[in-house]
């Protein structure tokens, strides 16, 4: 899990060559940017553009993907995503869904509220079960990107 701002993007580029066109797309939200999804290198690296109000901690699960690492990106707003490792998930509530990329689990007493606010990201691996969408200290309004970036 990494928590950082667009300015030192460049730092983590050398993960993987499909993050530089992820974070270049980054840099281009605006607050006119359509909700949905954005294909940039179709199913390598794609956005997903959302809009929603955050929701007390305690409404969340857990997720982690298998196929596709997670570029969170708060354009407005901000929010607390929970982040626990894998290896501590307990009671499964969706097993994996191949056509998701999604496994869905309890909250469990581990998890660790990442606060993310307007102009920084977080770059969730396969191994990082995460709650996002999570109020910080009263419900907001956020306009958050989500880019997949294929492992």
């Amino acid at each position: 899990m990494i928590l950082d701002t667009l300015a030192h993007a460049r730092l983590y580029t050398a993960i993987s060559p499909r993050f530089q066109p992820a974070f270049d797309f980054l840099r281009k939200v605006n607050a006119q940017s359509t909700v949905g999804r954005h294909d940039i290198d179709g199913d390598n690296v794609y956005a997903l553009v959302q809009k929603y109000t955050t929701k007390p901690a305690e409404q969340a699960q857990f997720e982690a993907h298998r196929k596709y690492i997670d570029v969170q990106f708060v354009f407005s707003g901000k929010e607390s995503i929970l982040w626990a490792p894998l290896a501590s998930m307990k009671t499964v509530t969706m097993p994996f869904d191949e056509s998701k990329d999604a496994a869905l689990w309890s909250l469990v007493p581990e998890g660790w509220p990442l606060r993310v606010a307007a102009g920084q990201f977080t770059i969730l691996f396969p191994q990082d079960a995460h709650a996002p969408c999570c109020v910080w200290d009263k419900p907001c309004e956020v306009t958050k990107v989500v880019v997949k970036v294929k492992v």
